[in-house]
């Protein structure tokens, strides 16, 4: 019986001291599950929030059905360094060109039109997007909530870093895109 049990039972001994003798990786790997992640708001509460506390509006405008949305959600926003950013800089908001809510922002009234059809888009939607509808949308407000710009396109994290401090260190009110994109020195490679 010892013949059979010592053959069996050596294995997991020898895994169980392993796993004891390094337990900074496994911190390691708990404080990268920690890492800041983008705190999104509903359109609505992001405007009350700016209305008590001014900071620039980020907008994503997506579809459920939009490929390039998802890319972004899954390689981009996911991004450490794009999140830590994005928190700070932004308030930070998910909004579905085709949801079907009204939505009633200062007594002005944004309804989608046909509410049961496919692909149907939503007022607020035209009016982030200024009647382009592409998606992604990424729409920048300023503190006062008035429009920026839209940029319709999926941007790899690298891309999306100098693009979020363009707008976020308001490089845009005294210098042209061209001339910063040459000039940005970011930390995503």
């Amino acid at each position: 019986m010892r013949k059979i049990f010592i053959p069996i039972i050596t294995p997991f001994l020898f895994l169980f001291f392993i796993s004891s003798a390094f337990p900074q990786e496994k911190t390691k790997e708990k404080s990268a599950d920690k890492s800041e992640k983008i705190k999104w708001y509903t359109f609505e509460e992001a405007y009350k929030l700016n209305k008590k506390k001014p900071k620039k509006i980020f907008i994503d405008v997506y579809t459920d059905w939009c490929g390039w949305c998802k890319k972004m959600d899954s390689e981009t926003f996911t991004n450490p360094v794009i999140s830590e950013y994005m928190s700070k800089h932004f308030y930070c908001v998910k909004f579905d060109a085709e949801m079907k809510d009204t939505l009633v922002l200062d007594g002005v009234t944004f309804v989608n039109k046909n509410p049961t059809g496919k692909r149907s888009t939503h007022q607020l939607a035209v009016e982030l997007l200024k009647g382009k509808l592409a998606y992604p949308s990424l729409v920048f407000l300023n503190e006062k909530g008035q429009w920026i710009t839209v940029i319709q396109s999926y941007l790899a994290p690298n891309g999306f870093e100098p693009v979020i401090h363009y707008f976020g260190d308001d490089a845009y009110q005294k210098t042209a895109w061209e001339e910063y994109k040459t000039t940005f020195v970011g930390v995503i490679r």
